[in-house]
């Protein structure tokens, strides 16, 4: 699956907007409340119905939890914005078809009672094809009976959570590009100093170092996430053909680590798998500009306010960006600091 457009009116924070996207790294930046992380769910969710078990409308009340799982709840909050209409375009590798999967609702609608248009295509073009998104807050540490504590309504987490959980721990590898799977594992392990076990019993992650483990929880949380991509590249999970979404990569991440992830995207890319950052960090986006090769597919994407209204700028390089508020900030920074107004 290669997601290459999407389109939308009148959802969360968009009033009307569209956008082709790369076969490899697309980079998403802007201010909070711009709608980076509604975007990339909303492509998750698309991305996961490509499962016959999975529906596109509840996926994504599943990932947004508007309350009451209404998905009525998602319409932009503006005068006169009743109805909503998503299209999202993705090709199919095999044949190169490009196939479209619609949803379309209302203030009326009930729960997650949209209407959807061609999700048996999008089903039968894409099954078997994965899909992973990281959300910003690590989550393994947490994993003890988290899926079942979500189920009776204990604690709410939303979809995001407990599939990653679930990626985590199932091992789908099956031997398959073993060569360039041990490199990146590799390239982490000098990071984690160690592997990552999963006790199924116990339902809990540790980080293995020699013949002695840690708790995940004892262990700091820039390291979890960097061991959470070791356990989901081991088990298969990033594979060609996949789609990953990371939300703030850099969140929470010692900055000498920035390259090491950089350099870890592009790899991916590399392989064949397309991916989705947003990030608010100036290091992370100059790094993939830094270490890309001409071969790289790569599209940073800017969402930004202009008198009230969300506008969305793409280039193929981060300096080209006319409306670049990682970029202007970091320039503000260094006219402070030589003095210059």
């Amino acid at each position: 699956m290669k997601i290459s457009q999407v389109k939308v009116e009148n959802y969360t924070v968009f009033q009307s907007a569209q956008s082709s996207f790369s076969d490899g790294i697309n980079v998403l930046i802007g201010e909070n409340g711009t709608g980076k992380t509604h975007l990339m769910k909303l492509l998750y969710s698309a991305s996961q119905a490509a499962d016959s078990r999975v529906s596109f409308s509840n996926k994504l009340v599943k990932t947004m939890l508007p309350d009451d799982y209404n998905i009525s709840r998602l319409l932009t909050r503006r005068p006169g914005s009743s109805h909503a209409n998503i299209q999202i375009a993705a090709r199919c590798e095999e044949d190169c078809n490009i196939k479209k999967l619609k949803i379309a609702f209302h203030s009326k609608t009930k729960k997650w009672d949209a209407e959807v248009i061609g999700e048996n295509s999008w089903e039968n073009a894409f099954q078997g094809e994965s899909s992973i998104f990281i959300p910003t807050k690590e989550i393994l540490s947490n994993s003890f009976n988290l899926n079942a504590a979500v189920e009776k309504g204990n604690v709410l987490f939303d979809d995001t959570y407990l599939d990653i959980l679930n990626s985590a721990k199932v091992d789908a590898s099956l031997g398959r590009n073993e060569k360039s799977r041990s490199k990146m594992l590799r390239a982490i392990e000098a990071i984690i100093d160690g592997k990552v076990i999963y006790d199924a019993k116990k339902d809990t992650f540790y980080l293995k170092k020699g013949n002695s483990k840690q708790e995940f929880n004892l262990v700091s949380e820039g390291i979890r996430k960097m061991a959470l991509i070791w356990q989901l590249v081991k088990n298969g999970m990033l594979d060609k053909g996949s789609v990953l979404f990371w939300d703030e990569p850099e969140s929470n991440m010692n900055p000498s680590y920035i390259p090491v992830i950089v350099d870890l995207l592009l790899a991916l890319s590399r392989n064949d798998v397309q991916i989705f950052v947003a990030t608010h960090d100036y290091f992370f986006s100059k790094y993939i500009d830094a270490r890309r090769e001409p071969s790289d597919r790569i599209i940073y994407h800017s969402l930004y306010q202009n008198n009230g209204e969300l506008c969305w700028e793409s280039e193929s390089e981060f300096s080209l960006l006319e409306n670049n508020g990682i970029l202007e900030t970091a320039r503000r920074l260094y006219r402070e600091e030589v003095g210059v107004k």
